[in-house]
């Protein structure tokens, strides 16, 4: 069973002469373990896409199915279950909560899970470890650098121990090196955790740690390949 499953999505903003087409009739499958990337412009609709994916925005035609699931027939709050307990989430503003310490703003999602306050801890301990910010535990977001906010970031997405992890534009603030580093520590923590990677991005010099890229344009899917081809 493919863990995301797109059929004839579309999306449309307006109506009449002032309608907009933000996705055209697409389909898409990702599958377990995939680091999927999708690329293009800005304005092409990678980020719609995205949204619709995870279940944050609705289509204006076709489905979605997430692990199963329709997204289209699920209710508010099972979407809030699945996107707290299943999906990891990864913005390029890094959304750091400025009077939390990086290991607080980890924690903070695995103790909403359910877990015990020390439980949650230790996996955000772990997490900020794997990202090499063992040594940041205790700093404010003030503190730390564009490239260590967004590794934060990540742990924050990983302590959850999400099935799928939906990145967008996630080295857009970040200078080469670190845009690089964050790439590479995204796909390595997600292949130990077995999590399936969507992300969104113009970079086209992340596009070597993709097992997949998918080219958009103008709404609609232009071309697909493996990193290599």
């Amino acid at each position: 069973m493919p863990m995301i499953s797109a059929v004839g999505v579309e999306k449309t903003y307006g109506e009449g002469v002032a309608q907009i087409a933000a996705l055209a009739s697409m389909d898409i499958v990702v599958t377990a373990g995939e680091f999927l990337m999708v690329t293009g412009p800005s304005g092409s609709g990678k980020s719609t896409l995205l949204a619709i994916l995870s279940g944050l925005l609705q289509p204006s035609r076709g489905h979605v199915e997430v692990m199963g699931r329709n997204l289209s027939a699920s209710t508010e709050k099972d979407l809030d279950h699945l996107r707290l307990h299943q999906f990891g989430f990864i913005f390029q503003g890094f959304h750091l909560l400025p009077f939390l310490t990086s290991l607080e703003q980890v924690a903070m999602l695995p103790e909403r899970q359910g877990l015990s306050k020390a439980a949650a801890r230790t996996r955000a301990l772990e997490a900020l470890e794997g990202v090499g910010l063992g040594h940041r535990l205790h700093s404010l977001p003030e503190a730390l650098s564009g490239g260590e906010k967004q590794r934060v970031a990540i742990a924050r997405a990983l302590a959850k121990r999400p099935q799928i992890i939906f990145a967008d534009e996630p080295t857009s603030a970040l200078d080469s090196v670190n845009g690089g580093l964050v790439a590479d520590q995204l796909r390595a923590a997600a292949l130990r955790q077995g999590a399936t990677v969507v992300c969104v991005t113009h970079d086209a010099r992340l596009m070597t740690r993709a097992t997949r890229l998918v080219q958009m344009e103008d709404g609609r899917l232009r071309a697909a390949a493996t990193p290599d081809a």
